[in-house]
């Protein structure tokens, strides 16, 4: 009886050390460096004219749009948009109609790069994947991906 239950012990106890085991995760740091990287050769190999943000986004404003919108977490904001990996692969969109939502509801760097134009301005944003999905993947966005988008903002409200 007694070597019965040593034996359920020692199956217990290996399956529950078995379920404690580390997930790998990125080194956020070496992500960002790593991001950058591609941001940069992506840039060079496409020849686009991009500006680097103070947070690690590249922008490049197309149109600025007009008028003078001090822009918060509250900000209605409606925009047609294209979202699309360095790939060129395509993974949203909403070129015919816009869509509308409060800025502090999106990804980080849609609210780091939306108020750079005004309402009826156009922006290229490259998204390093930390102020995108970060590690984990959303539908066909991978993890630690660069994202890039093409915003036209509609209509901005206070």
């Amino acid at each position: 009886m007694k070597v019965r239950y040593l034996f359920l012990f020692f199956i217990a106890l290996t399956i529950t050390i078995s379920s404690c085991k580390k997930t790998s995760s990125v080194d956020p740091e070496k992500q960002f460096a790593a991001d950058e990287v591609l941001i940069k050769d992506f840039i060079a190999k496409n020849n686009i004219t991009a500006i680097r943000h103070e947070s690690g986004v590249y922008y490049q404003i197309i149109a600025p749009g007009s008028g003078s919108t001090i822009y918060s977490a509250n900000t209605s904001v409606s925009a047609k948009y294209k979202g699309r990996l360095l790939s060129g692969s395509v993974f949203d969109e909403a070129t015919a109609n816009p869509i509308s939502f409060k800025l502090g509801g999106v990804i980080v760097g849609w609210q780091i790069g939306v108020p750079l134009i005004q309402k009826g301005g156009k922006i290229r944003l490259l998204i390093p994947s930390a102020y995108g999905y970060g590690q984990s993947s959303a539908g066909s966005i991978p993890a630690n991906s660069v994202l890039d988008f093409d915003i036209e903002l509609v209509d901005v409200q206070n």
